[in-house]
């Protein structure tokens, strides 16, 4: 059988990627072959696509760290033909061919069933990026926030992790702050449940080792500075969650933030996620996040239209989250 896939490959350096006809035969060993439906550009896609950073670490490789669609073949205990099945991450696009294709065959311990609420297109706005969003909401509860203990700061709130943390935050009942530089998406955000926006360049530059505290708890895919600023501003015991590096990978803080007001750091690994953690997120994904809302965040290109998308993503000029029907 043959399928349309978009396959990288490394020449003198320099990463392409272009719509190729593949075979089964292609595929590489797992134990749960799935036909797809669609993926999702994230912000890791566009790293591994422009070679900014080492994410593919073998070529030729169909790239792509998402896919949702419905099992056609397994041998995994729990997974069976027929059942509707999303992918996060795991090895997709780094050692394993990936979700811009048509068909994929993983292991079955990679996948998680689609609640049922959710549409596999559902699966795939929500993506990587907004189950990394719903492991972050779920690590502030973990540190005790409710949203009677105050505000929530998203940083990159115009991005796809940012979408639908506002989202999901804001249904929740938080009151979320929204840093952004686009002052055109200020509708956009209000739409998803904003109370108040503030200059991304307000957070983005060298600041004070500690200052007056702002909020009680924030979600930053950004790093560097703006996470040093945000921990600065967050209040006592708060709980600031760190899922990305778009403004770089340093931390140039101090411990003040942590050794005065007690803030908690938190981690949020979406790749090696365990297995009960994925179940847990797109549980509450199914319960928290607000269909309407999601709608709002999407849009939906086909597998030529990935590179033209990943340029733009590095322009700013991409907001929420962007659907690939690769059947399309």
């Amino acid at each position: 059988m043959t399928f349309k896939a978009l396959l990288a490959t490394k020449v003198d350096d320099k990463i392409s990627a272009n719509v190729v006809v593949m075979s089964d035969s292609d595929l590489m060993p797992g134990d749960v072959t799935v036909k797809i439906d669609f993926s999702t550009v994230n912000f890791k896609d566009a790293l591994a696509l422009t070679g900014y950073a080492d994410v593919i670490q073998q070529f030729p490789l169909i790239v792509g760290i998402d896919f949702a669609g419905t099992v056609e073949a397994s041998s995994y205990p729990g997974i069976a033909v027929g059942d509707r099945v999303v992918a996060n991450s795991w090895g997709l696009s780094q050692t394993h061919h990936g979700g811009f294709a048509q068909r994929a065959r993983v292991k079955g311990e990679w996948l998680v069933k689609i609640p049922d609420v959710f549409s596999t297109k559902d699966a795939m706005a929500i993506g990587t990026a907004g189950y990394t969003a719903m492991l972050s909401v779920l690590a502030l509860e973990h540190g005790g926030l409710t949203p009677e203990s105050g505000d929530i700061l998203v940083t990159g709130a115009n991005g796809g992790v940012g979408s639908i943390a506002i989202a999901i935050l804001s249904g929740l009942g938080y009151r979320v702050i929204a840093s952004t530089g686009r002052t055109e998406e200020h509708r956009y955000l209000r739409s998803l449940g904003v109370a108040e926006i503030i200059d991304r360049k307000t957070l983005s530059e060298a600041g004070a080792p500690i200052a007056a505290e702002r909020w009680v708890g924030a979600v930053d895919s950004v790093g560097s500075h703006t996470l040093a600023n945000v921990l600065a501003q967050t209040k006592y015991r708060g709980v600031v969650t760190s899922n990305g590096l778009a403004q770089g990978m340093d931390l140039p803080g101090s411990v003040l933030p942590f050794i005065l007001r007690n803030v908690t750091l938190a981690g949020i690994d979406s790749v090696n996620a365990p297995q009960e953690a994925r179940i847990q997120a797109w549980s509450r994904l199914a319960r928290d996040l607000d269909l309407s809302k999601l709608e709002q965040t999407t849009q939906v290109v086909g597998l030529a239209d990935v590179p033209d998308v990943i340029g733009r993503m590095f322009q700013g000029q991409v907001r929420g989250r962007t659907v690939v029907d690769v059947n399309a």
